[in-house]
């Protein structure tokens, strides 16, 4: 073994330097094999979707990656804010491309949870919570704003919301 050449010190710290550059370098290639290729057979439709997720993961990944403040609570927020949003992004795609009823009811839920846990964490923290505006369904301006989904949603969150901050009264 090539270990037992260097003095046990220089082994061990090759062995470590290398465990570290192995999982420095996962997450950064494990997102690059997100950003892949889109085969030509696809619909446009299909290419629309991956494209439109792509901007999202894309980024969600850029915006987590937030400069430490030294408030361990506030780098917290602005990390995981990033996260959950990228969540909802991608589940308004789904609502937007997506057929299967059960996963857009699962995307709507993602939509009201994920924004009721950016304003908690933002409360928590004492900023100041702004009104959401619902997140559009579909490219262009809607025929019938009121009627989308991502509207339902964003009332249920309202809902939700108001009867959690009463909880804490």
């Amino acid at each position: 073994m090539i270990l037992r050449f260097f003095r046990p010190g220089l082994g061990a710290a090759l062995l470590g330097a290398r465990v570290l550059f192995a999982l420095a370098v996962s997450p950064a290639a494990m997102a690059q094999e997100a950003n892949h290729p889109v085969p030509a057979g696809q619909s446009a439709e299909e290419r629309a979707f991956l494209a439109e997720n792509d901007t999202a993961m894309t980024k969600m990944m850029n915006d987590m990656a937030a400069k430490p403040t030294g408030d361990v609570d506030r780098d917290f927020v602005a990390m995981m804010t990033p996260h959950h949003q990228g969540a909802i992004d991608m589940a308004v795609i789904e609502l937007r491309y997506g057929k299967n009823e059960q996963l857009r009811r699962i995307a709507q839920e993602i939509i009201v949870d994920q924004m009721q846990e950016i304003q908690a964490m933002k409360l928590a923290l004492g900023e100041q919570v702004t009104d959401t505006s619902p997140a559009p369904t579909q490219p262009g301006p809607r025929a019938n704003p009121q009627s989308s989904p991502a509207m339902a949603a964003h009332d249920h969150m309202n809902m939700s919301l108001e009867m959690k901050m009463q909880e804490t009264k």
